[in-house]
C-alpha cells in the first residue's frame, strides 16, 4: 500500500476549515492515556501564556491506541481561541508517520513554526513551548534540538553512541540528536515531507536521528534549547533499550552511506548555540541493573565471540575478551576500544550488502558492556560530573575519525574484490 499522505480525511477537512495558523504543536502518541492530558494541559497553557495573540493549533497524531488515549485527548478542554485536532495517522505504524502527519499539517496551514513534544512527559512545563518555538519565531533558526538535564544513567544510547557519532561525523555538537522534543520552521517541514523515507524503517524507528542529520547536511540554521529536567516513562537500559539500540544504529549507518561525501570532508566539531532554561536541577535517579547488563554481555560473548572475531580487529577482540573475564566490581570495556568497535562495525555494515540486521543484532551485547562500563565509571559522580566523561568520550571519537575513514574504505574495497 502506497501512502501519499499521512493525514486522514477527517483531519484533512479540519485543517481546511482552520485554513491557516502561526504555530502548530504536534503530539505523537500511542497508548498514553495516563500522560496525554498532562502534556496537552502544559501545551495549551504554554501557548496561552507566551503566544496568546498567535493562531495556534494542537495536533494529536495517534498510532491507533488501544487504550483511551484519543478519548482523553478529545475530552480535554483547551483554551477557546486555540484549535485542536485529534486523529489517527495513515501509513506504517511508528513515530515517523505521526511526525509526517504533523509536518504535512504545518505546510498546509502555512505556519511560521512547528514544535513537537513527546506524549509520555512528566516534566514538561508551559515554558517548554516558548523554549522550543522562540528561536524559530524570533531568531530565524530553522531547527531547534532539545537539551535536557538528564540523569547520568538515562539516555545511554545518546551518551554512548548517537552524540559521539553525530558530532564526529557531521561536525556539530548537538547534545540530544534523538531528543523527542524539537521545533522546526515551515520550510524544514516541507523539506521533510518531500523526502522518500516515509515507507521505510526510518519512518518507524529512526526518525529523530534522520531529522537531525538532514538538518545538518542541508545546512539549515540549527540551535539547541535547554528544556530543563526531562522525566518521562524512563526505561532501564538493561531491559528495554535493545530494540531501540538496533533501530537507531541501523539508521545511523544507513545515513552514513547516504551522506558519505559530506562527513568525510568534516574535521573537528563546532559548538551549537543554546537558548532556553538557565538553571540546574539534579535529575531524579534512574536505577539500572548493572549485573543484568554484564550478564547480557557475557551471554552474548558465549554466543557470538566466534563471529565477532570475523568482524573486529585483534585489538578490539582483546579488549572484549578481557571484559568477559571481569566481574561487576572491576568491569570495564575501555572507551578507546569502544570507539574502534563502533567504527569497525560501521565499516562492516557498509561492506555487507546482506544480513545487515543480523550484524546490528550481534552488537547488542557489546552495547550492554559499554553501558555497564559507563555506569561503573560514573558510579560516584553527579550527573554533571558524568557529563565530563561523555565529553571526553566524544572527543576520542573525533580524534579517531581518520581510522574510521581508513577502515570504511578498506573493508568496502575488500568486499568488492571478494
Amino acid at each position: 500500500m502506497h501512502y501519499n499522505t499521512a493525514v486522514r480525511t477527517y483531519a484533512s477537512k479540519r485543517i481546511e476549515e482552520i485554513e491557516s495558523a502561526d504555530i502548530i504543536m504536534g503530539i505523537p502518541c500511542f497508548n498514553n492515556e495516563q500522560t496525554i492530558a498532562h502534556v496537552i494541559r502544559m501545551v495549551t497553557h504554554g501557548l496561552a501564556k507566551h503566544y496568546k495573540e498567535k493562531r495556534c493549533v494542537i495536533l494529536i497524531a495517534d498510532g491507533g491506541s488501544t487504550d483511551d488515549t484519543r478519548e482523553v485527548a478529545k475530552d480535554f478542554e483547551i483554551k477557546p481561541w486555540q484549535e485542536k485536532v485529534v486523529t489517527i495517522y495513515r501509513g506504517p505504524g511508528g513515530k515517523g508517520t505521526a511526525l509526517r502527519s504533523v509536518f504535512e499539517a504545518a505546510v498546509r496551514l502555512k505556519v511560521r513554526a512547528c514544535a513537537v513534544v513527546d506524549s509520555d512527559l512528566h516534566s514538561i512545563t508551559p515554558d517548554w513551548v516558548q523554549y522550543l518555538l522562540d528561536p524559530v519565531l524570533t531568531k530565524d533558526y530553522q531547527f531547534v534540538a532539545p537539551v535536557y538535564l538528564r540523569h547520568k544513567n538515562d539516555g545511554t544510547i545518546t551518551n554512548n553512541i548517537v552524540y559521539n557519532l553525530t558530532r564526529a561525523l557531521y561536525g556539530r555538537r548537538i547534545r540530544q540528536p534523538i531528543g523527542g522534543d524539537f521545533a522546526i520552521s515551515r520550510d524544514v517541514a516541507e523539506f521533510y515531507t518531500e523526502q522518500d523515507v516515509w515507507e521505510t524503517d526510518v519512518a518507524r524507528y529512526g526518525i529523530d536521528i534522520w531529522m537531525t542529520t538532514n538538518a545538518i547536511t542541508q545546512d539549515f540554521r540549527i540551535c539547541q534549547s535547554n528544556l530543563g529536567v526531562k522525566i518521562h516513562d524512563a526505561k532501564d537500559p538493561g531491559e528495554h533499550l535493545g530494540p531501540m539500540f538496533r533501530q537507531v544504529l541501523w539508521t545511523i549507518f544507513s545515513l552514513m552511506e547516504r551522506h558519505e561525501s559530506y562527513w568525510k570532508g568534516i574535521r573537528d566539531s563546532q559548538p551549537v548555540e543554546v537558548f532556553g532554561y538557565e538553571g540546574y536541577v539534579e535529575p531524579e535517579p534512574v536505577i539500572v541493573n548493572l549485573e543484568g547488563m554484564i550478564d547480557h554481555f557475557k551471554t552474548g560473548f558465549q554466543q557470538f565471540s566466534a563471529l565477532w572475531k570475523d568482524i573486529f580487529s585483534e585489538a578490539c577482540i582483546g579488549a572484549i575478551e578481557n571484559a568477559a573475564d571481569m566481574d561487576a566490581s572491576q568491569f570495564n570495556l575501555p572507551t578507546d576500544a569502544w570507539v574502534r568497535i563502533l567504527y569497525e562495525l560501521a565499516a562492516t555494515f557498509h561492506s555487507w550488502s546482506v544480513n545487515r540486521y543480523k550484524l546490528v543484532d550481534l552488537m547488542t551485547p557489546l552495547y550492554y558492556a559499554r553501558v555497564a562500563s559507563f555506569v561503573r565509571q560514573s558510579w560516584e559522580m553527579s550527573s554533571q560530573e558524568a557529563e565530563e566523561l561523555v565529553e571526553e568520550q566524544a572527543l576520542k571519537f573525533e580524534n579517531q575519525k581518520d581510522y574510521l575513514i581508513q577502515i570504511w574504505d578498506e573493508k568496502f574495497a575488500q568486499a568488492a574484490q571478494a
